[in-house]
């Protein structure tokens, strides 16, 4: 219950913009005391939330900080289901990890769960992946696509889309895609996507995509500080992960609604103008080969296609990508 009333409380105050809230307003929209809406109010201060109070007047949000509990996000998130159920973590394992197992309970399409710090986060084929405490965005997102299970894969490369538009929203940035799932910046690498599946021979049960972005960092272990870049790095400055997160749910929700009324075909256009490797000559490692040529593009089931230097095309479903 009380949770239910912080959000209808956040959603208030979004909605209400840079206007005040009366604490009648409140009160009867939470269907409670003024003397409960100050209760409220103060535990949002406790957060690190800056308000006003204005008598006769009301309350307005000044300042919100950057953290990420399920608080700050909500605060003037534009999405009707991505990241309106999330599940916070001070501290996890993985979220990935987390997300199975909420998916295996039912929980919504959309639901996020989100961690300031993982101590054992994986990106793809069980490597590590550096989480430190409130400098990035370590998230996985459930998703319930009514597809066949072979198109899952897809929505790697929607995720990847999402997040470089929403990097360039915000920070003004122009990251680029190395397929399928890594997002570079100046050469260096940004953002891992790491997408899992949970199905039946014909059917999905739920798509868990994970999502982990260097945002604040200032500084990298040394076995990956050649090859890895923050946000802050990169722009000079702080960049605030909330809104960032936020801008992520609002471009995925938006093509993943594109992607299910119209296929693939527009997405793969977008990642297509995004991708840094079409048109070069590249290596891929598969874990039986490892095949050189140019990258001609992406398959309409996004399947990397590159020419090697007798003219043969090959199609990679999963490989290591050298530029």
């Amino acid at each position: 219950m009380q949770s239910e009333l912080r959000k209808k409380l956040l959603d208030a105050f979004t909605n209400a913009g840079d206007s005040y809230l009366s604490g009648q307003a409140v009160a009867e929209l939470l269907g409670c005391s003024r003397t409960a809406v100050w209760k409220h109010i103060e535990e949002l201060r406790k957060e690190g939330f800056q308000l006003e109070a204005v008598r006769r007047k009301g309350y307005r949000i000044l300042h919100t900080p950057d953290r990420m509990t399920e608080d700050e996000i909500r605060l003037g998130l534009k999405t009707s289901f991505i990241g309106r159920n999330i599940d916070y973590q001070e501290s996890t394992g993985s979220t990935q990890k987390i997300a199975h197992q909420l998916s295996n309970d039912d929980a919504p399409e959309g639901t996020v769960v989100v961690a300031e710090e993982q101590v054992s986060g994986r990106g793809r084929m069980d490597r590590k992946w550096h989480s430190p405490k409130y400098t990035g965005i370590w998230m996985s997102i459930i998703l319930r696509p009514n597809i066949l299970p072979a198109r899952a894969p897809q929505l790697t490369l929607l995720a990847a889309v999402a997040v470089v538009q929403a990097m360039e929203e915000v920070t003004g940035l122009v990251p680029e895609i190395k397929w399928p799932n890594d997002i570079l910046i100046n050469g260096r690498k940004v953002t891992g996507i790491l997408t899992e599946l949970q199905a039946e021979a014909d059917r999905i049960n739920s798509v868990i995509i994970g999502i982990g972005i260097n945002v604040n960092q200032e500084s990298f272990p040394e076995e990956i500080e050649q090859t890895a870049t923050s946000l802050l790095i990169e722009k000079g400055e702080a960049v605030s992960r909330t809104e960032l997160i936020k801008s992520v749910f609002a471009h995925l929700e938006k093509l993943y609604s594109i992607y299910l009324e119209n296929g693939f075909l527009p997405i793969k256009l977008l990642w297509e103008s995004y991708a840094v490797s079409i048109g070069k000559t590249l290596k891929a490692r598969t874990l039986t080969s490892v095949i050189e040529g140019r990258a001609l593009g992406i398959t309409d089931d996004g399947v990397l296609k590159i020419e090697d230097k007798d003219g043969v095309i090959h199609q990679v479903y999963s490989a290591d990508i050298e530029l």
